[in-house]
């Protein structure tokens, strides 16, 4: 049976919702949470034992399978520009219906999101300054979204305030994203978006503090938590910048969920009086 006891499964649940467009269908949702505590946890054989982080597995599952309703991002109220938006009423009956209202459609109700509006204007070949005088765009990152980096940083801070988590990973993801997104604005400001565009879009906060501390498909050692969170970083700027998807932490995770037995076995620390690379007897 399947235990619930440890409240693994509402820690899933909690950052898979978090990380889905407000308008996701229940049962998308509800597909997401299954696939992540049934499949990717439970039949590597429960807590503990899980190679992938539940709610990134989770994530991508439904990525693949509804990649319509994964894009369902509902635009932040941006001045005098027309808007429509839903009522709380309305965004609950779409969840559990699937059905908008009267002479509602997708495209009336939702937008890109920042990543996805910088992603297609510089492939379209417009400048990184161009972009930025789109109405979504806030004074770092997207419109809305800086709002909701600051306040999950400040979930974050209070997490390593309380040692739930430690600070190698979050530091790692950071440093592994912003380093190399600084050089490319240095180089090509013209071309690559600023550090501080790749930290207050998406789920880059999110990702730091909350989904890639996942202590058991996370690396171990202290060194090894460094080398994940930086490969962890440095996969999320590469599939944003030359990518498909415009965001990419899912991705990332996973990646580096599997190179975590490399990383252990290269930065365990060594035992003194036992020759690297044998077995104690």
């Amino acid at each position: 049976a399947i235990a619930l006891a440890d409240y693994s499964a509402i820690v899933t649940g909690a950052l898979l919702a978090f990380a889905l467009p407000s308008l996701t269908p229940w049962w998308v949702t509800a597909t997401g949470g299954l696939f992540g505590v049934v499949v990717a946890k439970h039949l590597y054989g429960g807590l503990g034992f899980n190679v992938f982080n539940p709610a990134m597995a989770g994530y991508v599952a439904i990525l693949v399978a509804f990649p319509l309703d994964m894009n369902l991002w509902v635009a932040p109220r941006m001045g005098d520009i027309d808007y429509i938006s839903l009522s709380v009423v309305q965004t609950l009956g779409y969840t559990l219906t699937g059905s908008l209202p009267e002479a509602l459609t997708f495209d009336a109700v939702s937008r890109a999101t920042p990543l996805d509006a910088m992603q297609s204007g510089l492939r379209g070949m417009r400048t990184y300054a161009e972009i930025r005088t789109n109405p979504m765009m806030g004074d770092f990152g997207g419109r809305g979204w800086e709002w909701i980096g600051n306040f999950t940083a400040v979930g974050g801070f209070w997490l390593l305030l309380k040692k739930v988590i430690r600070w190698h990973i979050p530091v790692g993801v950071l440093a592994g994203l912003l380093i190399p997104a600084g050089l490319m604005y240095m180089i090509d400001p013209g071309a690559n978006p600023g550090p501080g565009f790749h930290l207050f879009s998406g789920a880059t906060i999110l990702c730091a503090f909350f989904i890639a501390t996942d202590p058991v498909s996370a690396a171990t050692s202290p060194k090894g938590r460094i080398v994940y969170g930086i490969g962890i970083g440095l996969m999320i700027y590469i599939i944003r910048r030359w990518g498909s998807y415009a965001d990419g932490v899912a991705f990332a995770v996973l990646i580096m969920n599997m190179a975590t037995p490399l990383i252990d076995a290269l930065t365990r620390p060594h035992i003194v009086g036992h020759p690297r690379g044998r077995k104690s007897s």
